[in-house]
């Protein structure tokens, strides 16, 4: 079949799906609102602006809504009439990711100050050990009713890891395209799934152009690329953490809550869940304030938010927070946006204090975060500090990764405490008998 990027409007008669996507209805630019049909296009042909789902959402009691989600399975399928997926998903071969845990962080909190209560959202607990799981199931979804046989993305890592796993599990072939330079953990990990794993010399935005290429050539004939010409629908993975943080806070959003930021895409789509559970009655319609993280070395978000400025200027990355390290983000204008609208901000942190934060948040809770929590974490600090995020209010923390992908960060600074001879005398001098 023809990989297209660019939609064709719809028509009344159109504006209902041809495929079986659950409740999508349609394609609906985030510029300028017109919709088109459900298919595998990711550009408005009359401006060129990006297209989300639109929804025919659930009618009726909240509380009936609440009920059957909490009767669904313990992963993203228990949300499954709220996202672009059909009926009888939780029943097809996945990786089933999802209902990852909510770490009340006391321990952390007491560290920087928190007395209104802090969570860390630990996505690291999902089948690849990173968030990347969540949308790359939706994507499989779309790719299954589009009729695509290769799964196919650009990555900084993560997600070429869960598209291999994801591939394995649903019977596709994969070939995914990433950074010659990445950490050798993901490289690893996004190759020992059997697809293809192809390196690009540069970096991750010149990997994006080259598959925005392959997109538009034969080459590229019934390849499903889950964060290009499937974009629509795995970008709507995303909105699964804003509805399980709703549900694990006891059906209440958080009064603050700090995202990382790579492309953007998961803060807006976090954001987009939190209007869904407002509009649906599922939780309370109260303030809340959004903030993205950036590391220093790649921070074209941050750095438009502190000029004031609304357009976003690319950087060419440098940082050990590889996993963010995307210097022209395709949401970037939306994350300051969003920011702004709900009175948060955006904030970056440099190498060495994503370092030190990866150490606090093990050290105080047990979670071993990469660089990307490093980052979240860092930021926080950094907000609460400056007086940004109060101290006093609910506030959420994401960790999307697991910190063995990203050793060489943390391994220059890290390793035994003493090394000493196998009896107890040494083990006395060494001092470690009473610390």
């Amino acid at each position: 079949m023809a990989v297209h990027t660019v939609a064709t409007p719809a028509t009344p008669s159109q504006d209902a799906p041809a495929v079986d996507l659950g409740p999508a209805a349609a394609l609906s630019c985030r510029e300028c609102g017109e919709r088109f049909p459900l298919g595998p296009v990711f550009a408005c042909v009359s401006c060129f602006g990006p297209l989300e789902v639109a929804y025919a959402l659930p009618t009726g009691a909240p509380e009936a809504l609440r009920a059957a989600i909490e009767a669904g399975p313990d992963n993203i399928w228990r949300y499954a009439p709220l996202l672009p997926v059909p009926a009888d998903v939780a029943t097809r071969p996945s990786l089933n990711p999802g209902f990852t845990q909510l770490v009340k962080a006391d321990h952390l909190a007491a560290e920087l100050g928190v007395t209104g209560g802090l969570y860390v959202k630990d996505d690291s607990g999902n089948p690849t050990h990173s968030f990347k799981d969540r949308v790359v199931a939706i994507a499989v979804e779309a790719a299954r009713a589009f009729g695509f046989t290769t799964l196919s993305c650009s990555s900084t890592g993560n997600l070429a890891g869960a598209v291999g796993a994801a591939a394995a599990r649903a019977g596709f072939r994969s070939c995914v395209f990433i950074p010659h330079d990445l950490e050798q953990g993901k490289v690893v990990m996004a190759a020992v799934y059997g697809g293809d794993l192809v390196g690009i010399e540069g970096n991750y935005d010149d990997v994006n152009r080259f598959c925005s290429e392959l997109i538009g050539d034969p080459l590229g004939e019934g390849w499903g690329f889950v964060n290009v010409n499937l974009r629509p629908y795995y970008g709507e993975g995303s909105k699964t953490l804003a509805y399980e943080i709703a549900e694990q806070l006891g059906w209440r959003l958080p009064d603050q809550i700090v995202i990382p930021v790579a492309s953007g895409s998961q803060l807006t789509k976090i954001d987009k869940g939190f209007k869904e559970l407002i509009a649906l009655g599922l939780v309370e319609d109260r303030p809340y304030k959004i903030f993205g993280a950036q590391a220093e070395g790649c921070s074209p978000v941050s750095t438009a938010y502190k000029a004031g400025h609304d357009v976003v200027r690319p950087q060419k990355p440098d940082t050990i927070a590889k996993s963010l390290a995307i210097g022209n983000p395709a949401d970037g204008p939306y994350v300051l946006d969003i920011a702004r609208r709900t009175g948060g901000a955006v904030e970056d942190v440099d190498d060495a204090q994503v370092v030190d934060a990866i150490k606090l948040l093990a050290r105080t809770e047990g979670i071993f975060a990469e660089t990307a929590g490093g980052v979240t974490v860092g930021v926080t600090r950094k907000l609460i500090g400056a007086g940004r995020i109060d101290p006093s209010l609910t506030t959420v923390v994401l960790n999307t990764g697991d910190g063995l992908k990203t050793l060489d960060a943390v391994a220059p600074t890290t390793g035994p405490t003493a090394t000493i001879r196998p009896d107890l005398d040494a083990f006395r001098a060494a001092g470690l008998a009473t610390s």
